[in-house]
C-alpha cells in the first residue's frame, strides 16, 4: 500500500448524483426541513445543528429507509471504478461526509462496493426521529468543520492528502489538502482561490487524471486545467 498518499472523498453530489439526505427529508420529514436548511446555508447554524433539528423530523422505520435509498439513491457512473481503481493502486480510500454513514453504507453495499473506510454522522433510528452525532478524529464529539477536521487530522499522520469533492461544505478542507479534484461549486471556489486542482466532470476523469499526475511532487503540481480535455465553462453552468 503507498501509506504516503490518502484520497479523502466527499459522498452527496460528488460520489452519488443527488444528495441522499435531501431525498430522504423529502420524503419522511414531517415539517419544514428546509427552513431549517435555509439557516445552516446562512451560516446561522452548524452542519451538526442542521442534521440534529432536521433528521429529528423523520418519521420512518430502518427499513422504510433502506427501501427508499436501494430504490431511490443512484451512484454516480463509475463510483465503483473509481474506488476500485485508487485501491487497486494501492492508495488509501476515505470517504468522510457530512451525511449519514447509515446510507452511505447502504449505497456501498448495493453497488458491491465493500471494505471502505467511512467517516460520516451517526444514525440512531427511532419512532420519533433520527438522532445524529458526529465523532472528531480523536475521539469526542465535534458539531462543525467534522471535513476539515478529518483532512487535518490525515496531514498530522504525514499523508499527502487528494481530495475529491463538489460543494461549499467541501471549501475548508480541500485548502488543506494537496491537490484537489473538484467540481461545481467547489470547482469555482478552487478557481477563485487558485488553489491546486483539476477539474471533473465525470468520476472516470479523476481516473485519467489519476495516470499522469506526478505523485511524487504533487503538493507543487500546479494542475494544466486546458489540455487535457476539460471544457472549464461546461462544468461551471
Amino acid at each position: 500500500m503507498n501509506n504516503k498518499i490518502i484520497i479523502q472523498s466527499d459522498f452527496d453530489g460528488t460520489l452519488t448524483q443527488e444528495d441522499t439526505s435531501f431525498l430522504i427529508l423529502d420524503k419522511f420529514a414531517k415539517g419544514d426541513w428546509r427552513k431549517i436548511l435555509e439557516e445552516y446555508r446562512s451560516g446561522k447554524i452548524s452542519v451538526g445543528q442542521f442534521n440534529a433539528r432536521a433528521f429529528a423530523m423523520v418519521r420512518a422505520s430502518k427499513d422504510d429507509l433502506t427501501f427508499l435509498i436501494k430504490e431511490k439513491a443512484r451512484l454516480r457512473e463509475d463510483s465503483k471504478e473509481l474506488i476500485d481503481y485508487l485501491k487497486g493502486r494501492g492508495f488509501r480510500f476515505v470517504i468522510v461526509s457530512n451525511g449519514l454513514e447509515f446510507y452511505i453504507r447502504t449505497m456501498l453495499e448495493a453497488a458491491g462496493i465493500n471494505n471502505v473506510e467511512v467517516y460520516a454522522s451517526g444514525a440512531i433510528i427511532t419512532p420519533e426521529g433520527i438522532i445524529t452525532n458526529y465523532t472528531a478524529p480523536a475521539g469526542g464529539d465535534i458539531d462543525d468543520g467534522f471535513k476539515e477536521a478529518y483532512t487535518r487530522y490525515f496531514k498530522q499522520k504525514g499523508y499527502t492528502v487528494i481530495y475529491i469533492g463538489n460543494g461549499p461544505s467541501d471549501a475548508q478542507a480541500a485548502r488543506l489538502a494537496d491537490f484537489i479534484f473538484a467540481t461545481d461549486a467547489l470547482l469555482e471556489y478552487c478557481q477563485q482561490e487558485k488553489l491546486n486542482f483539476a477539474p471533473f466532470a465525470t468520476l472516470d476523469d479523476i481516473i485519467t487524471r489519476m495516470r499522469t499526475l506526478p505523485l511524487a511532487n504533487i503538493a507543487d503540481t500546479v494542475a494544466p486545467l486546458t489540455n487535457r480535455g476539460f471544457d472549464l465553462d461546461s462544468l461551471t453552468t
